[in-house]
């Protein structure tokens, strides 16, 4: 929050003006946040929001970077079943949250806080999940090398972005199998010896 200098900012509205504004989001689209729906819902002055946030965006930003998308995911005791946990919610529809998110995706590309926000409620998030997997498995003497988790964490941001922005973001059972064992898995494994890069 940036606030500024005078009475001390309310917690309880800010966190009230930032529910508001993930309702927005969610139902509307990043296209529909602005001042004056925000402080109609919230029955809130547009000071109060300016005093917060100098911009839609920034108040985008602190909305969604409040989000933890990805959860690491329980230890299974299995590489496959580590990777499967973490990715079953792709079998769910989008949530409040993700809806929230989903639409701040395209003006993500021009906007510096809302990129922020992304990486807050999504990116790091997700690293971290992989790197927990990638040190369960060396735990279990299953090496992988930190090249291949960062090419799975790179390939499993490119399925959650096409999951915000794809027609219903769902996958079937079986599809999310088809991606596991044949796109997710074989990216830990070691290439054959002799095979072409």
């Amino acid at each position: 929050m940036t606030g500024t200098p005078g009475r001390p900012l309310s917690a309880e509205l800010s966190d009230q003006l930032l529910s508001v504004a993930v309702d927005i989001l969610a139902e509307e689209g990043w296209g529909k946040l602005n001042s004056d729906r925000v402080a109609a819902r919230a029955r809130a002055g547009k000071a109060g929001i300016y005093r917060r946030w100098p911009t839609m965006a920034a108040m985008a930003r602190q909305a969604v970077g409040r989000f933890s998308l990805v959860h690491v995911p329980p230890d299974t005791g299995f590489l496959r079943d580590d990777v499967c946990a973490l990715v079953d919610r792709w079998r769910r529809p989008l949530d409040r949250e993700e809806r929230a998110t989903a639409s701040l995706v395209g003006a993500a590309r021009h906007d510096e806080d809302l990129r922020a926000g992304l990486d807050d409620a999504l990116v790091r998030p997700l690293a971290e999940a992989v790197a927990t997997i990638g040190a369960r498995a060396a735990e279990r003497g299953e090496e992988v090398p930190q090249l291949r988790l960062a090419l799975l964490g790179s390939v499993l941001e490119a399925f959650w972005w096409q999951r915000f922005t794809s027609a219903s973001g769902v996958m079937s059972t079986e599809q999310l199998r088809r991606v596991v064992d044949d796109v997710l898995l074989p990216i830990l494994q070691p290439a054959p010896e002799g095979a072409a890069v």
